[in-house]
């Protein structure tokens, strides 16, 4: 479990990681974290993902990550802010200057869990919303929702799976599949209240 100290500084690096790669310094042998040594916990391998919002408001600008702990937290916080700024196919990459009018958002995943059940209806009784999000696997693709998202969407579970699937590219109810698979995972979620200001650790 991250410090509310290690979330600011991952809200921190993200932000710095982003802005790094939109105005690069040529010659700069400073390191995207300003040269202050991050915590241990920034080692370990963990999945997160980087959120941006247009602030006020809160609309989504950009979001990117990696679902497994496949590198350090460092390595994969840098890669998945520059990647939320540049690379999300759903808005068109984020210029240098936007970044003051953004809200940054870091959301560091547990390992996925499969859910296992008798029958289709079963999973939903170990879902809970606000606390779990979702990957969703099935007929050669792939959809994660964040736990935030059931919240901000006011879903009961059904309609959080049915909306990973969505995200997959899956009808409703393909989660009722056999050949479809289903993992929950939790997240710690820091994030900006305003672009640059208080980071703080968000609630269900």
């Amino acid at each position: 479990m991250l410090s509310a100290t290690e979330g600011a500084r991952a809200v921190a690096l993200a932000r710095t990681s982003m802005a790094e790669a939109l105005r690069p310094a040529p010659g700069s042998a400073a390191p995207p974290e300003g040269g202050a040594p991050l915590p241990p916990v920034f080692d370990e391998l963990r999945g997160v993902f980087v959120t941006l919002r247009r602030h006020p408001g809160g609309r989504l600008r950009g979001c990117i990550g990696y679902p497994l702990p496949v590198l350090p937290l460092r390595a994969a916080l840098r890669e998945a802010a520059v990647s939320a700024a540049t690379e999300d196919p759903r808005f068109p990459p984020i210029r240098a200057p936007e970044l003051a009018a953004l809200t940054v958002e870091v959301s560091v995943l547990t390992l996925p869990i499969p859910l296992t059940a008798g029958r289709p209806e079963e999973l939903l009784e170990q879902i809970r919303v606000g606390r779990d999000g979702l990957i969703v696997d099935g007929y050669g693709t792939s959809g994660l929702l964040l736990p935030q998202v059931g919240t901000e969407q006011g879903w009961s579970a059904e309609e959080l799976i049915d909306g990973t699937c969505a995200k997959a590219g899956l009808p409703s109810g393909a989660w009722r599949d056999p050949r479809v698979t289903v993992r929950r995972f939790e997240a710690e979620v820091f994030g900006e209240r305003s672009p640059s200001g208080e980071v703080v650790r968000q609630v269900a």
